[in-house]
């Protein structure tokens, strides 16, 4: 991996976020060349060298300066408890959208019902550090024990109860576990060395990248629709977009006609579409974005 003034190193999350974080850099415009047997990923940027790094460890190496910045969740900073500058929130996980959480969970027959029920138990997890500072901080002493994995399967003959991360709970009732509280919600990082943080050309260059992943971020439950509208009917369907961002209106050569473009929510398009076809929209055409830079 390069190290020079003009360039920074990088950490890319190896393991469960890394196909979605190489998604979302090509998509903020990164062209990156990835070997199966390398572990040191190829930017089109000269001006980035990169590293896969397990995220659990990402904060500790950008604490320690090894990298100059990382992508990583909140929950693993919080684990390391590590003295880094957080660039920005990048709301993605493995699966889709919705933060991750770290839960107290116990078989659906245990007594444990509150986490004041811990007192004196035996817990499993991987999420240890934080763990035992968070119950702590509640006055609970428990005893808590590093999961190597499979920690589903640790209750109730291995531990009393389980922290997993969870993003559905699906995963969890299928084998017979229940949620009693959750510890911590967490979401994708980007954070940064605080010495690299100082440095004027490193700073500019990460808040670049932080910018085009947020713009990428923004435009994934987002399309545009693109229709051509009468005057008569103009009023109508404005009145469909009016809860949204202003659309663009453009008058077109016949003057008793308008062409609107607008941005809106993925996930009303299904609906919205009809609306404004019954209501006298022609020419419909929806089309993905690669970034929304607001």
């Amino acid at each position: 991996m390069k190290n020079s003034k003009n360039t920074i190193k990088l950490g890319l999350p190896k393991g469960s976020l890394q196909e979605s974080t190489l998604r979302l850099f090509k998509k903020a415009g990164y062209h990156i060349s990835v070997s199966s047997r390398s572990y040191y990923p190829v930017f089109e940027d000269a001006e980035i060298g990169s590293m896969l790094i397990r995220a659990q460890e990402m904060a500790r190496y950008v604490e320690d300066g090894h990298l100059d910045c990382g992508l990583t969740g909140y929950d693993w900073v919080k684990e390391q408890n590590a003295d880094i500058i957080e660039i920005a929130e990048l709301k993605y996980a493995k699966e889709g959208f919705r933060p991750v959480r770290w839960v107290v969970a116990v078989p659906n027959d245990s007594k444990i019902k509150s986490l004041k029920d811990l007192e004196g138990k035996r817990i499993a997890t991987e999420l240890v550090g934080f763990t035992k500072r968070f119950l702590k901080s509640k006055g609970i002493k428990a005893e808590v024990d590093f999961s190597w994995g499979a920690t589903e399967v640790k209750p109730p003959h291995l531990a009393d109860a389980i922290v997993e991360l969870t993003e559905t709970g699906s995963s969890l009732r299928a084998n017979n576990l229940r949620i009693v509280e959750t510890l911590i919600e967490s979401t994708t990082r980007f954070i940064a060395n605080k010495k690299a943080w100082q440095d004027k050309w490193k700073r500019r260059k990460m808040e670049n990248i932080a910018l085009l992943l947020q713009g990428a971020l923004a435009a994934e439950e987002k399309v545009g629709l693109k229709m051509n509208v009468p005057d008569r009917s103009f009023k109508r369907v404005l009145s469909l977009l009016s809860a949204m961002h202003s659309p663009t209106v453009s008058a077109l050569t016949d003057k008793e006609w308008y062409a609107i473009d607008v941005i809106i929510d993925e996930k009303t398009v299904r609906d919205i579409i009809p609306k404004l076809k019954s209501a006298g929209a022609s020419g419909i055409v929806e089309y993905p974005l690669n970034k929304v830079i607001p």
